[in-house]
């Protein structure tokens, strides 16, 4: 008998969004770590490609009922649900949400299989109707992931202050990193060719800034300062560092956004101080252009967990960005990987702090490699998965909730 599925249920590729590209890269590796099983995925109407369901339509009110159908039809193993609120929300022709309602009817529909959930919001310091979203769904699933230690002793306090009992079938898993796309020192000139640089003579160190561009990842900090910046480290070390900037648009809402910090990049191009490269950020590409930096700077001001973080520890790139912020706060204390900053005058002090010291450049470095092989490697992360979904299913076979420790 041929061995029942791990089923799914996320956006996914070619869809440009963060969660579906989270999707793709965890499918391939959970397929990896269980090769007798298929790993299947119910998507989105955009959703394509081998063993991908496109059913998920969410302009209809009982988009849940035909997804638990092929459930059912599908008999799996256990179901992975990436969530995220905007992928599951139906809204109403006067454009009013259900509040999630019908995913939270999606659980109960599919009850009596092993559901394991990945929330991929879950603020520190919850909204209302955030904390009583989380606490229904925590009542519906058999396991519940959290990226961040943080998420997991916050929501208890939370809980605690609103007098409610605490979840005990939340474990904390982080957001994988792929262990397989870290360059040779010698593949870095023919990268700098391949993406056009030699061509365009950029011909000193690349401090990167890389991913989507839209108002939230606030790359008019950087761009502000940088001609300043470059000077001082120029008068410093005597070096010639470059500002290579990377992404392209998602949200048309923010155009304005990417159309001024486009014109600002092309500016520093033509003064020889920057170099501008457009691409949609997933894919190879996406991993080249982290290798060629010698370290990161991502500026964002509101995220819990990042995917472009993720590619950041992938690559052992140093990195700098916002504190505090969520996640990414986080991932930076627990990796000794980075610097963070909390004004314009200390994120110019540390990228000044970085560009002239190697040393410091090779620790943070050497902190991501030890961090990415032992803790965010999606190898080590689908490891936990498996973990998650025999717990799923021991809940559904004794017909009992699981209980995991709080964390403090």
């Amino acid at each position: 008998m041929r061995p029942k599925p791990i089923v799914m249920i996320s956006s996914y590729p070619p869809r440009l969004c963060g969660i579906a590209t989270f999707c793709e890269e965890a499918r391939e590796f959970i397929q990896r770590a269980n090769p007798k099983r298929e790993v299947l995925v119910i998507s989105h109407l955009d959703g394509e490609g081998h063993g991908v369901f496109p059913i998920i339509d969410v302009s209809r009110r009982d988009w849940w009922k035909r997804v638990a159908r092929k459930v059912e039809e599908l008999d799996p193993y256990a179901i992975h649900i990436e969530h995220e609120y905007g992928l599951f929300e139906y809204r109403d022709s006067r454009g009013v949400g259900d509040g999630n309602e019908g995913f939270l009817r999606l659980l109960e529909a599919i009850g009596n299989y092993p559901i394991v959930v990945e929330p991929h919001t879950v603020h520190g310091r919850l909204r209302d109707s955030e904390a009583d979203f989380i606490y229904r769904l925590c009542q519906r699933s058999h396991v519940v992931l959290f990226k961040c230690h943080y998420q997991k002793w916050r929501l208890d306090w939370t809980f605690k202050t609103l007098g409610w009992q605490t979840p005990r079938n939340i474990m904390v898993v982080p957001h994988g990193a792929r262990p397989d796309r870290r360059y040779r020192p010698e593949d870095i000139p023919h990268l700098r060719r391949e993406l056009g640089l030699d061509e365009a003579g950029v011909d000193g160190r690349l401090v990167g800034m890389i991913g989507w561009i839209q108002d939230n990842k606030r790359w008019d900090i950087l761009l502000s300062m940088w001609e300043d910046i470059r000077k001082e480290i120029k008068d410093q070390t005597g070096e010639n560092w470059w500002l290579l900037a990377a992404g392209t648009m998602r949200d048309p809402n923010h155009r304005r956004f990417y159309e001024k910090w486009k014109a600002e990049c092309l500016s520093l191009a033509r003064k020889k101080m920057g170099f501008y490269h457009e691409f949609i950020p997933r894919g190879e590409d996406y991993y080249k252009l982290m290798a060629i930096c010698d370290f990161v700077v991502l500026p964002t001001v509101d995220e819990t967990q990042s995917g472009t973080l993720a590619r950041i520890i992938a690559l052992n790139k140093p990195f700098i960005t916002t504190a505090p912020v969520e996640g990414l706060t986080a991932q930076t204390i627990e990796s000794e990987g980075g610097l963070l900053f909390t004004t314009k005058a200390m994120l110019r002090r540390r990228i000044i702090q970085l560009a002239t010291d190697a040393r410091l450049r090779e620790q943070l470095a050497n902190n991501l490699k030890r961090y990415l092989e032992q803790v965010v490697s999606w190898e080590v992360v689908a490891r936990q998965y498996a973990e998650a979904y025999e717990l799923a299913r021991r809940a559904v076979r004794r017909g009992k909730p699981i209980i995991l420790d709080l964390e403090f």
